[in-house]
């Protein structure tokens, strides 16, 4: 399957997206009262959107992280079940979540940056952890059986001068979460050599706490590990539990779209490939800018089977 993040561009600009969010100060003027209503106006929007993904032939899609604004704010957060349209909200989650699975669509996440389970300061994990769990919360109002098949990817995040001890943490830290969370997590290679590549991550990580490794191809183009595509593409699908198709993230650089001869890690509005999967099996996120219009660009050429 090939799919696309947050935002439909042909919807958006008929006034349907699920990122309507607000600041500080709008809520502590208007409440959460006017809170709830973005959140039903968020989710009606990605109702509309899976029936659109679904006329299309796409089902593959992730999630916007602002469908529930302030959610896991230390101060401001709430609980659904107080919000003043509860019963819809919790209703719209679940219509999202039976569609997703009776029309076999593949939903995910992917949690801010600010999402550090390595980091050396335990507010910043805390508050990680905080938010990473209203992301499985999303998948349980929706249904979904814990698994990566629903992933919630993340990265390692900093080296802080000490990658093998960054490491260790977010390792340690993988134990505070809970077991349906655990469940869900996956990650990265990073775009940055003195981050984490596939041997990395599968070495420190995968090794040690067993979730499976999300393969970026754009990424390894900047942090190989010293391994090839296809040995950094198949190590990771390695790391998956039987059963459920391996993801990977799809995209070009932006530079050499633009004519230069150097790649940057920026991602390009469009996708061309093809794509080489060496004769496996993925799904795909194709995460340029354009979104579902770059499915449309993309050569297809080396197919994927399509889940019926």
């Amino acid at each position: 399957m090939y799919g696309y993040a947050c935002i439909n561009m042909g919807l958006r600009e008929e006034g349907i997206y699920t990122n309507r969010t607000l600041r500080k100060k709008t809520l502590l003027d208007k409440g959460y009262d006017y809170l709830s209503e973005m959140i039903v106006a968020n989710l009606t929007d990605l109702v509309t959107i899976m029936h659109h993904n679904e006329r299309e032939g796409i089902r593959f899609f992730r999630l916007s992280s602002e469908i529930f604004p302030f959610w896991s704010h230390p101060e401001f957060g709430y609980n659904l079940e107080d919000l003043a349209d509860a019963d819809t909200i919790l209703s719209l989650l679940k219509e999202v979540g039976d569609f997703a699975t009776a029309h076999n669509h593949r939903l995910s996440t992917h949690p801010g940056p600010f999402n550090v389970l390595a980091s050396p300061s335990e507010s910043v994990v805390a508050k990680a952890i905080l938010d990473l769990e209203c992301h499985s919360k999303i998948f349980d109002y929706m249904g979904f059986t814990p698994s990566p098949y629903n992933k919630i990817n993340i990265h390692v995040g900093g080296a802080y001068g000490e990658p093998e001890a960054a490491l260790a943490r977010f390792c340690e830290n993988f134990k505070r979460l809970s077991p349906n969370l655990q469940a869900r997590l996956t990650v990265e290679n990073d775009d940055r050599a003195n981050l984490y590549s596939t041997l990395d991550l599968y070495n420190h990580v995968h090794k040690v706490i067993g979730i499976p490794i999300v393969f970026d191809y754009h990424h390894h183009i900047f942090n190989t590990g010293g391994q090839s595509e296809q040995e950094a593409l198949e190590l990771a699908i390695s790391t998956w539990p039987s059963g459920i198709t391996p993801a990977v993230h799809y995209s070009e650089s932006k530079t050499i779209h633009q004519g230069d001869d150097k790649a940057t890690p920026a991602h390009s509005d469009l996708v061309y490939g093809p794509i080489a999967f060496y004769g496996n099996t993925v799904d795909v996120m194709i995460e340029a800018k354009h979104k579902e219009k770059a499915i449309a660009s993309l050569d297809k050429g080396i197919s994927l089977p399509i889940h019926e």
